[in-house]
């Protein structure tokens, strides 16, 4: 598949390659869900798909981040239980948890994609719903559009989740807000989700990927090593307890501090650093 620029498609019959859409500009890949008739919903072709360009990302050289978006109107309604219903899926033996390849009976990994090093933002354009709420929570972070509403309808449906979300949402928004969100199967809108901690941002509809964008490029202008060194090390202290947590942060800085610094490169880095401090006080 090309990972040029590329556009939602329009339409109900699509090639597995069209399902999951790429476009790279500046370090940054942007990848879009494209079943926009079917609310995003992840059929076979997507679970396939997604976390094989999420792969194939990995291992690009041109790429440093990547954000993560739906075509519109909606980010993603979880599985395709359509699909599911009509007994093709469900004869082949694969479950509602399945994305990629199962190996020896067990998922090739936790969560619904695979490990990375790159940052992954997620642009939440519309609904994130139940499976495709899972898949806004493998991303590092969330930037939400004033159109997106969240739920968990794992027990409606009559399924548990099986992509993390009982782990991961009680690390975003605490134990109680999350119990709240399973056991009601309730959406909460976008401002909510942002005074619950849920997502770092509410930006007009529009400005949603472009924002994203730019703040995938702040990043790109950091020294990688160092980001996604920070991102393993966020990723080992919250698999952890507390206490293991320090111990995890003091091996890794002194590891790093280890490797010896160049004066003049710190210096430069400071320098550019007080720079852009102004530059974006002076903005605010």
């Amino acid at each position: 598949m090309c990972l040029g620029i590329a556009e939602p498609t329009k339409g109900n019959v699509l090639s597995d390659d069209d399902v999951v859409l790429t476009r790279v500009e500046d370090r940054v890949a942007v990848v879009t869900l494209n079943r926009p008739s079917a609310r995003n919903a992840l059929n076979r072709a997507v679970r396939r798909r997604l976390p094989a360009v999420i792969n194939e990302l990995e291992t690009r050289d041109d790429v440093d981040v990547i954000v993560l978006t739906g075509a519109d109107p909606a980010f993603c309604a979880g599985v395709d239980l359509k699909e599911f219903g009509s007994g093709e899926v469900s004869a082949s033996g694969e479950g509602f948890a399945d994305m990629g390849e199962r190996e020896e009976g067990r998922l090739p990994w936790r969560g619904a994609l695979p490990p990375r090093t790159k940052l992954l933002i997620g642009a939440i354009n519309g609904v994130a719903v139940t499976g495709g709420f899972e898949l806004a929570l493998a991303c590092d972070f969330l930037v939400a559009s004033d159109r997106a509403r969240f739920a968990d309808t794992h027990a409606r449906v009559g399924v548990m989740p099986g992509w993390g979300l009982t782990v991961l949402l009680p690390q975003r928004i605490g134990v109680g807000r999350a119990k709240e969100m399973s056991v009601t199967g309730n959406f909460i809108d976008a401002p909510t989700a942002l005074a619950w901690g849920l997502v770092n941002h509410v930006i007009p509809h529009d400005d949603l990927v472009p924002f994203c964008v730019q703040l995938g490029r702040d990043s790109v202008s950091i020294d990688q090593r160092a980001v996604r060194r920070m991102l393993q090390t966020y990723d080992e202290v919250t698999a952890t307890t507390v206490d293991a947590a320090w111990d995890i942060e003091d091996r890794v800085s002194r590891a790093w501090e280890g490797g010896g610094f160049d004066p003049a490169e710190i210096e430069a880095r400071r320098r550019g650093v007080l720079e852009r401090g102004r530059e974006q006080i002076g903005r605010g």
